[in-house]
């Protein structure tokens, strides 16, 4: 059996799909790979399994019976650790893509798909989950407070809760006040040079990340937008 390379040692990944040949031949992919697999035949029975352990990703069809993958999206992202959740389906619309990141899907992968993309897409995921940014002892803007060893933010000395990537975000922004960052730019720094879904997943964390930190997230005076540029904080 092959081993994944040692930022994704022996990672646990959930799949999730009703359809019979489609679980089994991504599970053996996976397994192939070196990944420790779990399978699910549908939502309720993969959120009995996540409820009951931890994984590092979940493979997770939308067209689900029981709870929907969209669904299941939602109640793993309310959870405080949650695990990182690559898409697949068949929905191929802008709308559709857009729609899974919202709900908190961290990639969008298309059916059909070939089995070397998949796992490509799995090791690019769980690597950048791995790779911390640089630590200082504390970072502050106005009312937001960031401890980078900690990986904890407060507002106004209260506690929030962060995503990973909004997490990883907001340093970044805190580490670069005022530098404008495109969306290409912040890929590169938070998601990795080599993610390969859509860039639209950076608008959509921002606007997670604005309605946590501003007062009011329809017009954020922390992190903005520069028209034609991208985004600026402070």
């Amino acid at each position: 059996m092959n081993q994944v390379d040692d930022a994704t040692p022996m990672a646990r990944l959930l799949v999730v799909e009703d359809d019979d040949t489609i679980r089994e031949t991504v599970a053996e992919a996976l397994e192939m790979e070196g990944f420790a697999v779990t399978a699910a035949t549908n939502g309720r029975s993969a959120w009995d399994l996540l409820s009951r352990d931890s994984y590092d990703l979940v493979v997770l069809d939308l067209m689900l019976p029981g709870i929907n993958g969209l669904d299941l999206c939602r109640q793993l992202r309310q959870g405080s650790t949650p695990p990182l959740i690559l898409v697949v389906s068949a929905r191929d619309t802008e709308t559709d893509r857009v729609l899974g990141l919202e709900v908190g899907a961290d990639d969008y992968l298309i059916k059909p798909f070939g089995m070397r993309e998949l796992v490509a897409r799995c090791r690019a995921l769980l690597r950048r989950q791995r790779t911390p940014l640089p630590t200082t002892s504390s970072l502050e803007h106005l009312d937001l407070q960031l401890y980078p060893g900690e990986c904890r933010v407060t507002r106004a000395g209260i506690e929030i809760r962060l995503s990973p990537k909004e997490y990883k975000l907001l340093e970044l922004f805190m580490q670069n006040p005022r530098r404008v960052w495109s969306r290409e730019q912040l890929i590169e720094q938070v998601w990795g040079v080599d993610y390969i879904g859509d860039s639209k997943t950076v608008d959509v964390h921002i606007r997670w990340l604005r309605e946590k930190i501003e007062d009011d997230p329809s017009t954020p005076a922390k992190l903005v937008t520069v028209r034609g540029f991208g985004y600026r904080f402070g």
